[in-house]
């Protein structure tokens, strides 16, 4: 039971933390658009560091000679949640058929599954790289592709996202450890870009509580059939399918791990964001972020215990 404890803690932190985004907003303790401001400092400048430390510390390409295949573990990843995606939006209501699979499809691939690895295994575990090594492509495509659920439109390249800080740390990190120079970088530059990357998830967190706020006051009404649908296929049908899956194929126990951890979170952050800026329902989306997130505090821990008993 160890370590459905020990999930359900790292999970239960991060909604802390993202509670008291929630009353530093409510409190009027800060202004509306103050998180939105700290977007930056998070994903350009907190996040890339985080990335880069870990990568620089922790990756020993002797060791873990088969890094490479992350990524292509992320396509496949990506292949199965596609497939369920499309399930899920067939059987979602017709005017909330967009929404519905944008949320479904697009999982909060970093965060959850960092403060879940840290928390169980502690903050230099040898999975922290792995997941940065399988998620590295992942913000490129989201940024590429989101806009398909709303229309058909030919693909719009947007080169700033597709070289985001976060992509260019990973690689630059890479690059370093495979020439093996190292260790001619001073240490204080790795201790600074240490301290700064440890403000990630708290700073993350805290958006994502005062996001919610705002979004909450937004809500409209609720679509109570379709938030159970949502869950549904985000919090159980998924990580079970990505397990019967992992039975049967059997990876090694850190791809498993990460398969596992990617099902199991739910939708990313940037989902409403997106859907507004494309002209959906956010109202719809925030409910279906709002659940997700509190039902994974059980589903999350339920799963992992359930991967660790099986596999």
């Amino acid at each position: 039971m160890n370590i459905f404890i020990s999930t359900f803690e790292a999970v239960a932190m991060l909604l802390l933390i993202g509670v008291s985004g929630f009353w530093l907003l409510s409190r009027k303790m800060v202004p509306e658009n103050f998180f939105s401001l700290l977007s930056p400092l998070a994903l350009e400048i907190a996040l890339p560091s985080l990335v880069f430390v870990n990568i620089i510390t922790n990756f020993d390409p002797l060791s873990k000679p088969d890094w490479w295949k992350l990524p292509l573990w992320w396509l496949f990843f990506i292949a199965v949640a596609f497939i369920i995606t499309v399930i899920g939006m067939i059987v979602s209501n017709k005017n909330s058929r967009r929404e519905f699979g944008l949320a479904l499809f697009y999982q909060n691939g970093i965060f959850f599954p960092l403060a879940i690895i840290t928390g169980v295994y502690g903050v230099n575990s040898e999975y922290t790289v792995d997941l940065f090594f399988f998620i590295m492509f992942y913000a490129t495509f989201f940024f590429n592709t989101y806009f398909f659920f709303f229309r058909k439109d030919k693909v719009r390249i947007k080169w700033r996202k597709i070289f985001h800080p976060v992509f260019i740390m990973t690689v630059l990190a890479i690059i370093i450890k495979l020439i093996g120079v190292e260790t001619y970088i001073p240490s204080f530059i790795v201790s600074a870009l240490r301290m700064i990357g440890n403000m990630t998830i708290p700073l993350l967190m805290l958006i994502l509580g005062g996001n919610m706020l705002v979004d909450f006051r937004k809500m409209g009404k609720i679509c109570i059939s379709e938030i159970l649908k949502f869950i549904l296929f985000k919090n159980i049908i998924m990580p079970i399918i990505i397990l019967l899956i992992i039975l049967k194929i059997r990876p090694s126990f850190n791809i498993a791990l990460i398969l596992m951890l990617e099902a199991s979170v739910p939708p990313v952050t940037a989902v409403p964001i997106v859907t507004e800026r494309e002209g959906g329902n956010r109202a719809l989306v925030n409910q279906f972020m709002i659940v997700s997130f509190l039902f994974s505090l059980v589903s999350i821990p339920f799963m992992l215990f359930l991967f660790s008993k099986l596999y």
